[in-house]
């Protein structure tokens, strides 16, 4: 055993050549004692020697298409009952071990969401984007279910209860390049498919298949992947149908469907809870050439707290304020709102451009 395992708690792991992530997210965790149990699927470059470094609760597992078999192996092999599950590209930002603790105490057959800040570069940006998702667990009463986009679910079949836990975590897994990305999403595709052929439909596999056909930028399969989605009964209040609609949203936007995105008008009520919905409404709303109401759903976004996609409730939205006053000739409130937006570089190349 590397180290001095300090907390009941094990850190369970799947790696396939991860030889680029895991020796940042081994490191990170070393610092709190927990014990580290890892599970590799067949690795062919440096991922289980830099491991060696971290822990010798190292197994293998013979891969089968199927990422809930393989962290259901690797959770059988832990000394303790609760587990946090991670990847290698996941790395702690953030865990308050005694709020875990008393966590683990408060809520023992209960689901710990921890908050992923997921790390995107898009064009010259650098943005962020934060889910919640059930990761903290007593595997006496969990165990994941999923070929791909695994979730946890109960193993008396009830009903989950989760609640947020002290955990943040940095997901740099869309770091990689864009080859490696679209080789992902075809994989994940492949395997999705295959789930859906052989347990009919299901919302949350048509979210992900949505997802994944949006990131190959096919919007005509993502559009139908979430509206098959969405036209069953789905939960409103879980995040992944908040996001599913919002998505549906941006890809009829990709399809220059701009009228038929008005129709989300009739979800305002239930889905303008958090900054992105809104901030959404806003760009249909300037696409179908409705400047103001597109302005007050801006400026509504501005306010929000509860928001996903960083930037959504402040510097994007001002910036596309300043490009509807800036479109429609009124040039000081342009720069009024490309001032807010803090050093983003749109805003300040319309500022120079402006000057």
């Amino acid at each position: 055993m590397k180290g001095e395992i300090l907390f009941p708690l094990s850190v369970c792991i799947i790696a396939k050549n991860e030889e680029k992530h895991i020796g940042e997210c081994l490191k990170r965790l070393s610092a709190y004692g927990f014990e580290i149990v890892l599970t590799d699927t067949g690795s062919t470059d440096r991922t289980l020697a830099i491991a060696k470094k971290y822990t010798d609760r190292i197994y293998h597992y013979d891969w089968c298409d199927d990422f809930s078999a393989a962290r259901n192996f690797c959770m059988q092999k832990a000394s303790h009952y609760w587990i946090l599950s991670l990847d290698c590209d996941e790395y702690i930002e953030n865990l308050d071990p005694s709020a875990l603790r008393r966590c683990m105490e408060e809520y023992p057959n209960h689901t710990g969401r921890i908050l992923i800040r997921s790390r995107f570069l898009r064009g010259d940006e650098i943005s962020y984007e934060q889910t919640r998702v059930s990761r903290l667990f007593d595997r006496r009463y969990f165990l994941f279910a999923g070929a791909v986009h695994e979730q946890l679910e109960r193993r008396d079949g009830g009903v989950k209860s989760v609640y947020d836990a002290p955990v943040t975590i940095l997901h740099v897994g869309y770091d990689e390049t864009e080859a490696d990305m679209q080789e992902k999403s075809r994989r994940n595709i492949s395997l999705l498919q295959a789930q859906l052929d052989m347990e009919g439909p299901d919302p949350y596999l048509y979210f992900q298949l949505g997802q994944s056909y949006r990131r190959l930028g096919d919007a005509e399969k993502a559009f139908e992947s979430f509206d098959a989605g969405l036209s069953m009964e789905v939960d409103p209040v879980l995040d992944y149908v908040k996001t599913m609609v919002e998505s549906y949203g941006y890809t009829l936007l990709d399809l220059k469907r701009n009228q038929e995105a008005l129709g989300l008008t009739e979800l305002y009520d239930v889905f303008s809870v958090r900054a992105d919905f809104v901030f959404l409404m806003g760009l249909i709303y300037m696409n179908n050439g409705l400047f103001d109401a597109a302005i007050a759903e801006f400026k509504k976004a501005a306010t929000m707290e509860d928001f996903s996609v960083d930037g959504v409730n402040s510097y994007m939205a001002y910036y596309n304020i300043g490009v509807i006053y800036e479109c429609t000739g009124r040039l000081e409130k342009a720069r009024e709102y490309y001032k807010k937006c803090g050093g983003y570089a749109p805003a300040e190349k319309r500022l120079k451009l402006l000057s």
